[in-house]
């Protein structure tokens, strides 16, 4: 690992290099973790930033007895899902699809009751969410390679191919989880096995919501530009599963953090950077996870006062990498303005010096998709 493990105490590491800026509030939710009943080891990712009192961008390892809902937080099962496109970039008509995207179209009633059923997904009220991307952090992305690095037996990345990136959770069904959770239990940790495996069957379904919100937002994607889309992978990055280390037996929870164990993922920048295609190395030094994304350098309340004297949101819906924003929410530009990022660049170098990853493919973002409820 080199100088990118710091060791802050004994139950708390951070991969990163001296030169990466971490907020000290993320530090201190970080060490504050490490400190919480059963708790055996938390690391911090490159793109560690501040939460709602747990940090984002950090995986948590504590004893088989103490699982802890809050530390994977509301949205159970938000995660990154990549798509190839049997479209050509060299052909694409930037206005026209722009326009296209604009007005997604509907699901097919058929195709979304199919894959509902495949699913097992139960009638929720919150099913009527499926196939949207979501406020915050989350959108949907046509992106084109612009750089390979190594393809890979299982993934073959083509510079003349379209891709479509969709960052997406568990919406509404997340936050119920966790709340009815907080109401009955509080912060404390689930103890008792019958309590646990209730909040993991629980979790498991928020896990397959997301899962499918990701593919459904896919085929509105895919009617709307009239292409076909294949699946190349889907990874959730707020998660708990069950893990032994070293012959022990515990919880492993992370919270913007993405399994280093499941083949390729991507990390994204932010709407006016670039995205990383990458073959993670399981480690656990790192408890087998990588970052998540870029992770934000400023709060959300912040960026409008940051920013309104440099930018119209005229100026907002375009980037300076060429690519183009969809998005008719005026707070929801300036809170998601690249500038409140971190540099992708950065968090993917750290975690390629420690040996973590070996980079795929770089691609960079044509139009942003980011209407949380259409």
């Amino acid at each position: 690992m080199g100088n990118s493990l710091r060791i802050l105490d004994e139950k708390t590491a951070l991969i990163a290099t001296t030169e990466c800026w971490i907020e000290g509030r993320a530090l201190q939710q970080l060490q504050t973790t490490a400190k919480l009943e059963g708790m055996r080891q938390v690391v911090g990712m490159p793109d560690l930033h501040p939460g709602r009192g747990y940090p984002i961008g950090a995986v948590c390892w504590s004893n088989e007895s103490t699982l802890y809902p809050a530390l994977v937080g509301n949205d159970i099962g938000c995660g990154v899902a990549l798509f190839s496109t049997d479209a050509i970039v060299h052909r694409l008509k930037l206005t026209k699809l722009e326009k296209q995207l604009s007005q997604l179209p509907g699901l097919d009633e058929t195709d979304y009751a199919s894959l509902l059923q495949q699913s097992e997904i139960p009638d929720l009220p919150v099913n009527d969410s499926l196939g949207t991307v979501g406020g915050g952090n989350h959108f949907a992305e046509l992106q084109q390679v612009v750089e390979v690095y190594e393809n890979t037996a299982s993934m073959t990345m083509a510079k003349d191919q379209l891709y479509c990136l969709i960052h997406s959770g568990s919406r509404g069904l997340g936050q119920q989880i966790l709340a009815s959770h907080i109401r009955e239990y509080g912060h404390k940790p689930l103890s008792n096995q019958q309590v646990q495996q209730a909040y993991m069957a629980q979790h498991h379904l928020a896990l397959a919501w997301a899962k499918l919100n990701r593919t459904l937002i896919a085929l509105r994607i895919q009617k709307a530009i009239k292409c076909q889309m294949h699946c190349l992978l889907d990874v959730a990055h707020n998660l708990v599963a069950p893990v032994s280390i070293n012959g022990e037996s515990g919880w492993l929870h992370r919270k913007g953090a993405v399994p280093a164990d499941l083949g390729p993922v991507v990390i994204p920048g932010s709407r006016g950077d670039y995205s990383y295609l990458v073959q993670p190395h399981a480690n656990w030094i790192s408890l087998n996870s990588l970052a998540h994304g870029a992770g934000r350098k400023w709060q959300r309340s912040e960026c409008y006062g940051r920013l309104k004297k440099r930018y119209t949101v005229r100026a907002l819906q375009q980037t300076k990498i060429g690519g183009r924003v969809i998005c008719d929410d005026r707070e929801l530009l300036f809170e998601e303005a690249p500038e409140a990022y971190k540099d992708i660049n950065h968090v993917i170098e750290v975690m390629e010096r420690s040996g973590l990853l070996t980079k795929i493919a770089k691609l960079k973002p044509v139009i942003t998709y980011k209407k949380p409820y259409d």
